[in-house]
């Protein structure tokens, strides 16, 4: 949390400077590498889609880009949905969703800046579900299971959920995996992934701000620590 307090208002272009991590031309072009810089300053080392990123805490680091307005860009990624029965029947305390949404450090970053490299990170919230938030969480991955296991997959879209949403996951539309039909059979269908709903993640920022701003003043003269 120090570290992360310690990169509060500094340009990401800045961070990936002192750490001598070369920059994608342009934020389309480099989407998913704020996040994997942020990973690399903060010492994230699960490097794989089935653990939190800090393993050793049981800590999820997002970066969550955030309008003028506190209004986050996207939904915000968690994991894969389990298409296969066999890991679809996880219940929700084993799930791997479970696992990195037990605690999240969010890292809001700016989203509206004509140089991308300009965008500043902001202050980090720590997030552990209240008992509320955990029973809507486990309510939407229990709706979504059921209805893979029963070969309903291809009547959950983005609509389903109130907290999570499932939408499509993969390097492009041709991306598929094996999943239970409606016969019963296995057949093969589009990879989706679980996501956070915007409106689910402003209202835990706004929580966690105890009206404090998303982004400090850029700080004069601040430097990364060793």
């Amino acid at each position: 949390m120090a570290l992360a307090g310690a990169l509060a208002g500094q340009p990401v272009g800045a961070i990936a400077e002192a750490l001598a991590i070369p920059a994608p031309a342009s934020a389309r072009s480099g989407k998913g590498w704020t996040g994997s810089l942020l990973e690399i300053a903060l010492g994230a080392a699960a490097g794989n889609d089935a653990a939190p990123d800090f393993p050793e805490l049981g800590v999820e680091l997002k970066t969550v880009p955030l309008r003028g307005d506190g209004r986050p860009a996207e939904s915000t990624w968690v994991t894969r949905v389990p298409l296969d029965p066999q890991q679809a029947r996880m219940p929700w305390q084993q799930s791997v969703v479970c696992a990195k949404l037990s605690a999240v450090l969010f890292v809001p970053i700016e989203a509206q800046r004509d140089r991308w490299l300009d965008r500043r990170v902001g202050r980090p919230r720590l997030w552990r579900p209240t008992e509320a938030e955990a029973a809507l969480l486990r309510s939407d991955y229990e709706e979504i299971m059921a209805r893979v296991l029963g070969g309903r997959v291809d009547e959950i879209d983005a609509r389903v959920g109130g907290v999570l949403q499932v939408r499509p996951k993969g390097r492009d539309s041709t991306a598929r995996s094996a999943a239970v039909g409606a016969d019963g059979h296995m057949t093969w269908t589009g990879s989706r992934g679980f996501y956070l709903r915007p409106t689910f993640v402003r209202r835990v920022l706004n929580r966690l701000s105890e009206g404090r701003g998303h982004f400090p003043p850029p700080a004069r003269g601040a430097t990364l620590g060793a």
